[in-house]
């Protein structure tokens, strides 16, 4: 009984003692140092925290480690082709965009290579798209030998932290980075995570802007031999609900929003001058996607099941692809700030603290915009002074019309990067240099890729030709225009000149 009162009165010694350390310790002291402790962790160390470390991790803007303090990226200048590293103001902080500025006055700069910040130094060329070994099976790029090409290194002003940044501005066709050699990802039916930061400022419905694992000989490998972030609007089953963009999962021939490869009905966009987009892939039963605000607020959970039928098990290969698709598909238009690919699945608590850290990174001012035209065109043939006449679906474009008419009558759609697509009246159908330009032009395409893009030359006497982006060969009016129009020269003559016609 004794041992009663004392056993009361130890409590209360004890909290009177805590009580007056408190007291004696200011208040700002116990705040500082949590706070300290929070500052220093960026995305990956908390994906590392979580036991899903990233494995590949790339920015223009930031580190994104505590402890990073190496080059974000690599430049390149036109004037004299001089290249130029360019890293942070002070390790794990933000970029020092000062000396691109200065390197890229009175010239243009191109992004050619996005340093890895992990320790498997997976950095991002330029893609090879066709160029590289055994990689013919793929799509061409416009680059040398089939080989993609490097964004306007300052074309996406931003900042970040209230310092001036740059990002990745995927817009032109065929611009795209690609390591197909990459260490210590995951492959096979190994779990995945990734994110990244983008925005909704530009994204397409066309194939693909892409963020993560593809197959290593830049071709179509078949289902479920890539896990990337796909962010555009491309329904490519049909049936999706709203006008998107959305966060979806490009597995390889299908960018998915969810198993049955539509949207969530209740989820009819997804958009924001910064947008974080995530994925994760166990590999074999579940695949999820995530957006969010980059600027303010959480993580929604839009799709969390079942991979789509033919995808388990996931057949994912070593290699990190960024613009384009899997087999280098290069109509994709999007932004690209940073992003990383982890190993294993991360957990809901691990991406909602990496959402808190991209908000306290203060990206901010993203105001750059793009505009495409659409015009009402006819062509006239300098071959023979008649005009392109598209009857219908089955029948090839043929410069034999007197006058025009519905049929001889297109949509015009110019893009930002100057290359344009053209729909017929006649049918409501896509023009495409069918047969990748081995077969005469036809208008019977649903949409357009890139057998349907062309580049229009403005020739010295004021007409136009055109040249097919996916052959690079130019469309003539064969043989004086009593044949049908096919891509398939190399220099422009009467035969290849058109007067445009608007509208």
């Amino acid at each position: 009984m004794p041992a009663l009162p004392v056993r009361r009165r130890r409590p209360r010694l004890l909290a009177a003692l805590l009580l007056a350390v408190a007291l004696a310790v200011p208040a700002v002291g116990i705040a500082a140092a949590p706070a300290s402790a929070a500052a220093t962790q960026k995305s990956c160390d908390i994906y590392a925290s979580g036991g899903t470390p990233c494995e590949a991790a790339y920015s223009t803007t930031r580190a994104l480690f505590a402890s990073y303090n190496g080059p974000l990226y690599r430049i390149q200048r036109a004037s004299d082709n001089g290249t130029l590293n360019i890293g942070l103001q002070s390790t794990g902080g933000v970029v020092n965009s000062t000396p691109q500025v200065s390197f890229c006055s009175g010239t243009t700069c191109t992004i050619t290579l996005l340093y890895d910040q992990t320790a498997n130094a997976n950095n991002l060329p330029i893609s090879p798209g066709t160029s590289c070994s055994g990689c013919s099976g793929g799509l061409n790029g416009p680059g040398p030998n089939g080989a993609d090409i490097g964004a306007n290194a300052m074309a996406l002003p931003v900042t970040i932290g209230g310092q001036p940044a740059y990002g990745v501005l995927i817009n032109n066709i065929g611009t795209g980075y690609r390591n197909n050699a990459v260490k210590n990802v995951p492959t096979g039916s190994q779990p995945e995570g990734m994110y990244m930061m983008t925005s909704s400022m530009l994204t397409s419905d066309s194939c693909c802007f892409d963020f993560g694992s593809a197959e290593t000989n830049d071709s179509d490998d078949g289902n479920a031999t890539m896990n990337a972030i796909y962010y555009g609007s491309a329904c490519w089953v049909g049936g999706c609900t709203g006008p998107g963009p959305w966060v979806g999962g490009d597995l390889e021939n299908g960018m998915y929003f969810s198993d049955n490869g539509r949207n969530p009905s209740n989820i009819t966009s997804e958009t924001g001058m910064f947008v974080s987009a995530w994925e994760k892939n166990n590999g074999t039963t579940n695949f999820t996607l995530k957006y969010g605000n980059g600027q303010s607020g959480g993580v929604t959970t839009a799709y969390s099941g079942a991979l789509p039928n033919g995808y388990n098990p996931m057949k994912v290969q070593p290699a990190i692809e960024l613009g384009t698709g899997g087999d280098n598909s290069p109509m994709g238009t999007g932004e690209f700030f940073e992003g990383a690919v982890t190993a294993g699945f991360p957990s809901d608590a691990t991406e909602n603290a990496v959402q808190a850290d991209l908000v306290a990174a203060g990206y901010a001012n993203n105001t750059t915009t793009f505009k495409t035209s659409t015009s009402v065109v006819s062509f006239r043939a300098h071959a023979n002074g008649e005009y392109v006449d598209a009857a219908n679906s089955t029948t090839s474009l043929i410069a034999d019309a007197t006058s025009i008419g519905t049929a001889e009558t297109f949509d015009m759609f110019t893009k930002t990067d100057g290359t344009v697509n053209l729909r017929a009246h006649s049918d409501n159908q896509w023009v495409t240099a069918e047969s990748n330009g081995s077969a005469p032009l036809i208008a019977n395409r649903g949409g357009p890729g890139p057998w349907e893009t062309f580049y229009l030359i403005h020739n010295p006497d004021g007409s136009v030709t055109l040249r097919a982006y996916n052959n690079q060969h130019l469309v003539t009016a064969e043989n004086a225009g009593a044949s049908a129009l096919i891509a398939n020269r190399t220099a422009v003559g009467p035969w290849e000149e058109f007067d445009l016609i608007t509208h």
